[in-house]
């Protein structure tokens, strides 16, 4: 990118809102290697579609980016590229309680949003583990979903349209304020969770509901991990659906204990972390269905929580697994499956066997009834024997997850990892390539 280049981007938002310093840049890039070079703080649609119109005309690679928590790379910039960081365009521009729906700017946070919208006696449910940290516009591109998709699902739920800048500058309104919008394509589902290989948000219509009006936890501690498991299977059985549903091994929550320091127990084989809403009437129901149901998978203990100060505390402890983890040296591996919750207790003691077999610790992180698993593989060792045994470890898990009746890589794992379905594949390379033929947006994603 020449100087001429970059005074021509950087005039289009104003030499306040850009910056090519090295260290602005480093934090663009992974470990500060391979940085972009230049980076450039939007606050209006026109001004993305100005951006993209030269970025395209001189095929430069494009990354979105709002607060950058990042746990899954998706905003890490290429070398040479240009970087739009969207934390300026934080505004929220109308809730509408009447209609249950709000208008708000992707650099919104997810927690600022949620607060907001509480104080009018309603709820935006998704809530991912990076909630207070999360932008709406980095929920859209990865279809957040959280403790609470379960009962409630993810943000494509509450997706009613969006405003988007394509890679060529046009400017795309899908949906709109109707719950129901069925004309056409759907292309508000399609751009949700395509963590910006198709377009760029700059605006975001969602729908809201009651919040309610009873809400409790409920903290089961298990000898054993597989039990733990078991109760899972058994509630959605059962038809018990609690908002949220977490399951953590030892490991994961020795890891979380020491992040928040809420009096978590680090003495046993896993918890569930239950949450319960509701009318209050159905909520008493609801908690002693799954009381029983712990008590006959072998709980080895039960706690209930109710007073909203120590409720929230206890799941803002489920919320911050990732953050925990994530912390850990050296850097734990943490792999994605889904399963079906009939099948989770068996997968649950796969990857106890094969933990054991190789000899490498493996925590386990479940959202239990929406079929998210997520094994940690916790490096003890960096040379290249642990290496090799890590890849092993890897490969024993995606075999036990493609077995008949396991588990499987969600449909973007499977993508990353080149085992989703050749038809799967060849179609979503031509959306790519029909949305974003110079391949300039968060290239190298999917495909």
């Amino acid at each position: 990118m020449n100087k001429g280049l970059k005074r021509e981007l950087t005039a289009i938002v104003g030499e306040d809102r850009a910056t090519d310093e090295p260290l602005d840049l480093a934090a663009c890039s992974f470990a500060g290697e391979q940085r972009p070079e230049l980076a450039l703080y939007p606050i209006s649609t026109d001004e993305v579609s100005r951006i993209l119109k030269v970025a395209h005309r001189e095929e430069i690679p494009v990354t979105a980016r709002g607060s950058a928590d990042n746990s899954g790379r998706g905003t890490v910039a290429i070398p040479g590229g240009l970087v739009l960081v969207f934390s300026s365009m934080n505004k929220i521009l109308e809730i509408d309680a009447d209609n249950r729906t709000a208008i708000l700017q992707p650099g919104v946070m997810n927690y600022d949003f949620r607060m907001e919208v509480e104080k009018s006696g309603l709820m935006y449910p998704p809530d991912p583990d990076s909630w207070e940290t999360a932008t709406m516009g980095g929920t859209v591109g990865a279809n957040a979903g959280g403790l609470r998709t379960l009962k409630y699902g993810v943000t494509t739920d509450y997706l009613l349209g969006l405003t988007l800048v394509l890679a060529n500058g046009d400017i795309l309104k899908t949906g709109g304020r109707a719950i129901k919008n069925v004309t056409g394509y759907d292309l508000t589902r399609l751009m949700c969770g395509s963590q910006g290989t198709l377009g760029l948000v700059t605006e975001i219509i969602v729908r809201l509901i009651p919040k309610p009006k009873a809400v409790c936890a409920i903290r089961a501690d298990f000898r054993a991990p597989g039990d733990s498991a078991d109760a899972v299977a058994e509630m959605i059985a059962q038809g018990v659906i609690p908002a949220g549903l977490e399951l953590m091994d030892k490991a994961v929550l020795r890891a979380v204990e020491a992040e928040t320091h809420v009096g978590l127990a680090t003495d046993v084989g896993a918890m569930l972390l239950i949450e319960v809403d509701g009318d209050p009437a159905t909520l008493e129901i609801q908690v002693k269905k799954i009381e029983k149901i712990l008590q006959e998978k072998n709980a080895a203990g039960i706690v209930r929580v109710d007073k909203p100060e120590d409720t929230d505390k206890l799941l803002n402890a489920g919320r911050s697994a990732f953050r925990a983890i994530d912390g850990i040296r050296p850097k734990p591996i943490i792999e994605d499956l889904t399963v079906a919750v009939s099948n989770l207790p068996a997968m649950v003691r796969e990857l106890e066997r094969i933990s054991e077999e190789h000899k490498i610790q493996i925590g386990v992180l479940a959202f239990g009834g929406r079929g998210a698993l997520r094994p940690v593989i916790f490096l003890e060792e960096r040379d290249k024997d642990e290496q090799a045994r890590i890849e092993a470890v890897i490969e024993d898990i995606y075999r036990a997850a493609t077995e008949p009746g396991g588990a499987g890589p969600p449909p973007d794992t499977a993508l990353f990892r080149g085992k989703a379905d050749d038809v799967a594949l060849t179609l979503t390379r031509r959306i790519k390539q029909g949305l974003d033929p110079k391949g300039i947006l968060n290239p190298g994603r999917f495909v």
